[in-house]
């Protein structure tokens, strides 16, 4: 195919043909695959839909799988290009989610492994709410700060899977075709990590519950 351009480190704004008109006027969301026909005739736009629709949840998912902000936009940023240079292998009438993810996640395990990461930074907040209070924010991020060392003492690719059937809400299905694993073993793996969070935090909810 021809080359295409795009700005997939910045989710642009929404496009030309997000949806289009079917019958009576209804209208009739473009999906994936429709896109990746149009990506690969050389239709920049259409690439650009496919940022658009699913930047959000990559960033999320890249952000959990390295921990600072900056490296998830690099992450993301790859990721998007890596599946244009891939485009044509995208087996038509699969879907194009798991797909994606896979190269996604693949990228981010291998750049946890090598890279040397950024100084961390939270994750912002994008809603405020003046009505919590600080001892439960407290509590809150206590809380975070365990389940986060609690996950870090996982096998790299234990905790991915947790982060994202607990977090991201993929299911098991997707996530073993993200992996490349099968559904049992996905499966398996969240039994095993549960269990160990539920040991390692015990301690910490029995001290709450008590208090």
């Amino acid at each position: 195919m021809g080359t295409v351009a795009t700005n997939a480190g910045v989710a642009p704004a929404v496009l030309a043909f997000p949806e289009e008109r079917g019958r009576g006027g209804a209208v009739v969301e473009v999906d994936d695959g429709e896109l990746v026909e149009r990506v690969r005739g050389g239709d920049v736009a259409a690439f650009d839909v496919i940022v658009t629709r699913h930047m959000k949840r990559a960033y999320s998912v890249a952000y959990r799988l390295l921990g600072q902000r900056e490296d998830a936009e690099d992450l993301v940023q790859d990721a998007f290009m890596a599946a244009l240079e891939k485009i044509d292998t995208f087996q038509i009438g699969r879907a194009f989610a798991p797909w994606f993810y896979r190269i996604l996640v693949n990228r981010g395990l291998n750049s946890r492994k090598s890279r040397s990461l950024r100084r961390m930074e939270a994750l912002p907040a994008e809603i405020s709410d003046l009505r919590r209070s600080p001892l439960r924010d407290t509590e809150q991020s206590e809380l975070r700060e365990k389940l986060k060392s609690v996950l870090a003492l996982l096998p790299p690719r234990q905790k991915s899977i947790v982060e994202l059937f607990e977090l991201e809400g993929f299911s098991s299905l997707e996530i073993a075709e993200v992996l490349g694993l099968s559904d049992g073993t996905v499966r398996w793996h969240l039994h095993q990590a549960r269990g160990k969070l539920r040991e390692a935090l015990e301690p910490y909810v029995r001290r709450n519950h008590e208090g």
